[in-house]
């Protein structure tokens, strides 16, 4: 017997008996809320702002047209289905909307109660649930991911990847697991080091008892981000504390509806720093620095860890958000013999998500001879936004193409971003334009200004 799903109805409708069969919409475990949903008037202005509306152009791959479907589906007009979920999975969640909108509609709110109910409610194919399980099997745990690198290093240095992206062979077997590797940062032996003391103590007089928040990949792929985040922290005054417990902030899983494995991952980070006694837990990625300020309302319902959560996200601060507070008290030098031109890319998670944009540039724009310049549509993003790369890989692409064209386009010598996707998918796409332009964090250049280090750079023209 054969039946017809109409995706605008909650309802499987057999069409020889006409009989109905009722679907799931959302369970009652927090709902997108209906008083949020009112506040949106679709006025529109969140159209603009929005990349996945902006590369697919329909009304229900927009924040409003979301919004139109999470109150349809409370109202049980619509069904929790193949048809609206896929507009719920095209949102890359960068919160660009959250800023442009001028009634103040929460979406952050509304999106993240909408995705755990997608994934306790929606039977996802089998392909979609191995894959997802690959990745949050993974990259939320650093130790396992570490034990994975061992074939993935092998796999680099033995040419077997120039042979893969040669024949584009994985785009013809799974164009998502060829997504997975065209970002796959170069693999070095300082990936397969975790050696940074628990407690590194101030140079000169200590201002501050920090403790830092090493993360998965930007621990494993880009360890000397750390390692100048702890450098540059240490000559300000700072006692650096890293306890050895500390595991994933919960933000991949966290974004993508994974619910009680960042809670799981949420408790053990804040457990980690529970006795260290520190002024503030600094972290230097954008995503993660998110999602650690959101432990309050993601541990809500947990009497135990509720207000432990609340404390924990109100002392966390990012490092350019904490150094621009309490100043920079060591002397900066230039970077390079000629004025060096940046461009910063702001992640969305840092912009949107922390209001954090001014600072980054402060800071930067202390380090002799930097000249600082603006592309358009810097608030756009760039197709990372955490696994979206990986699971929407077309809708990423475009925006990533986008994105490294408009800061191509102001002619600068050096591309600044504080966050490890935006910086993997970044690369990824001055590669395939064969622009050869260097991508750091705004500390490491800190880093090498306090050293006195100088860079070798060359034109993007």
């Amino acid at each position: 017997m054969q039946t017809s799903e109409n995706p605008l109805n909650n309802h499987l409708i057999d069409p020889e008996t006409g009989s109905i069969k009722n679907l799931k919409g959302f369970d009652s475990q927090h709902p997108p809320d209906p008083k949020l949903i009112d506040t949106c008037v679709h006025c529109g202005f969140c159209l603009s702002t929005c990349p996945s509306y902006r590369v697919i152009g329909k009304e229900m791959d927009s924040p409003r047209g979301r919004i139109y479907l999470m109150d349809a589906i409370n109202e049980g007009e619509i069904a929790l289905n193949t048809a609206t979920v896929e507009h719920f999975d095209s949102c890359l969640g960068c919160l660009a909307c959250v800023t442009t909108c001028p009634s103040g509609v929460q979406y952050d709110k509304l999106i993240s109660a909408t995705r755990p109910q997608v994934e306790r409610n929606y039977p996802r194919s089998l392909g979609d649930r191995l894959y997802r399980k690959l990745i949050f099997s993974f990259f939320p745990y650093p130790h396992r991911l570490r034990w994975m690198l061992v074939p993935l290093f092998l796999y680099q240095l033995l040419g077997v990847q120039k042979l893969v992206r040669a024949t584009k062979i994985l785009k013809y077997i799974s164009p998502r697991l060829a997504a997975m590797e065209s970002i796959l940062p170069k693999i070095t032996l300082k990936s397969f080091r975790d050696d940074l003391p628990t407690i590194i103590p101030a140079q000169g007089e200590k201002r501050y008892r920090v403790g830092v928040i090493l993360g998965c990949v930007q621990r494993l792929f880009f360890s000397p981000i750390n390692e100048a985040t702890v450098r540059v922290l240490t000559a300000n005054g700072c006692e650096v504390v890293i306890p050895k417990s500390q595991g994933c902030c919960a933000a991949l899983p966290h974004h993508q509806g994974q619910e009680e494995q960042a809670k799981a991952l949420a408790r053990q980070m804040i457990d980690a720093f529970a006795d260290t006694g520190v002024d503030a837990v600094i972290i230097n990625a954008a995503g993660c620095g998110h999602t650690l300020k959101e432990y309050g309302h993601l541990l809500q319902d947990d009497p135990e860890y509720r207000e432990k959560a609340q404390a924990f996200a109100a002392n966390v601060k990012d490092v350019q958000e904490f150094l621009a507070t309490v100043g920079l008290t060591t002397k900066l030098s230039p970077l390079s013999e000629k004025p060096l031109t940046l461009v910063y890319q702001d992640a969305c998670h840092l912009l949107h998500g922390q209001k954090i944009s001014v600072q980054p540039r402060q800071l930067l724009r202390q380090i002799p001879g930097v000249q600082l310049r603006e592309p358009i549509d810097a608030a756009l993003c760039c197709g990372s936004a955490g696994v979206y790369n990986m699971l929407q890989p077309d809708v990423a692409d475009e925006l990533g193409q986008q994105k490294v064209q408009n800061l191509l386009n102001t002619g600068a010598n050096l591309i600044a971003s504080a966050n490890p996707g935006c910086t993997l998918q970044i690369s990824k796409h001055l590669k395939l334009q064969e622009k050869k332009i260097s991508v750091m964090h705004p500390i490491e250049l800190l880093d090498l200004a306090i050293r006195g280090i100088q860079l070798s750079v060359t034109s993007n023209q």
